[in-house]
């Protein structure tokens, strides 16, 4: 007679790991949604902002931030035995772009937060995701004090295809910022699985 191979004797499961990018403007929350949710300890590359970076540093909304992401973030969440993320987040003054490439390889998809204070800081990096069509979702971090918008009225704003999903969260709590990776990632599968257009000639 046949058995079953015992609980001990199963491999454990071998997990797919994806990578994922948190993008935004300056000041917009990644490296806090990064530290919500990172299992690990996140890695930052945060410097305190300088007397020389003031001409270039747009800080209309975050007058009271002092430290910014010069390189990346990086932080790990587990979303389920056999699916890991690997959070990438994206320095978001224009003098570090040249970094977003690199960042970039091999990523499922991306967040692209977004302030309603300062919704104009997040067009770069909604052209950025679709001219190479990479899956993105855009979360609106909601701030205290700012305005609330309807995610219809947000999505017109920054005039997205109606397939891209917009969220409302809040970037320091963990459920709120996992949602929104979760909802990247479904929308990254959604359109993998998608029939492509047969191409015209």
């Amino acid at each position: 007679m046949a058995f079953g191979r015992s609980s001990r004797d199963r491999r454990p499961l071998e997990p797919v790991t994806l990578k994922i990018l948190v993008a935004g403007g300056f000041g917009v929350g990644k490296t806090t949604l990064v530290g919500a949710v990172s299992e690990i300890r996140p890695l930052r590359t945060e410097e305190r902002l300088s007397e020389a970076g003031r001409p270039v540093d747009d800080l209309a909304g975050v007058e009271a931030k002092t430290t910014t992401t010069v390189a990346m973030d990086f932080g790990r969440i587990t979303l389920r035995e056999d699916l890991v993320l690997y959070l990438f987040g994206t320095p978001g003054q224009d003098r570090f772009w040249f970094l977003w490439d690199e960042l970039a390889q091999g990523a499922l998809g991306a967040v692209v937060l977004a302030d309603t204070r300062r919704l104009a800081d997040c067009f770069s990096a909604v052209d950025y995701f679709e001219r190479r069509a990479i899956p993105f979702t855009v979360a609106v971090n909601c701030f205290e004090g700012a305005d609330k918008f309807p995610t219809e009225t947000v999505q017109a704003a920054l005039d997205l295809d109606p397939e891209v999903p917009v969220l409302m969260c809040d970037a320091r709590d963990h459920s709120s910022a996992r949602d929104v990776l979760v909802a990247v990632v479904e929308h990254a599968v959604a359109r993998a699985e998608r029939p492509r257009e047969p191409a015209t000639t």
